[in-house]
């Protein structure tokens, strides 16, 4: 059996948590964010949780992780 390849683009981008949750960036907090609210960039600060739907697809571009 050969060894699936980890996909670089979703390891640069997903991180999965000890109990399996998938964890992303928010996007929107790259540049003009002068117009934008302090509660709204306070709140893409945070990382979000992907569903368990999405979550199952991005195991799968994770094997090993």
């Amino acid at each position: 059996m050969y060894k699936m390849k980890t996909k670089s683009s979703a390891a640069k981008r997903f991180k999965v948590t000890g109990s399996g949750k998938v964890k992303f960036k928010h996007a929107k907090m790259r540049h003009i964010l002068g117009k934008k609210r302090h509660k709204n960039k306070r709140q893409l600060r945070k990382a979000g949780i992907l569903s368990e739907a999405d979550g199952k697809t991005v195991h799968k571009l994770l094997p090993y992780k």
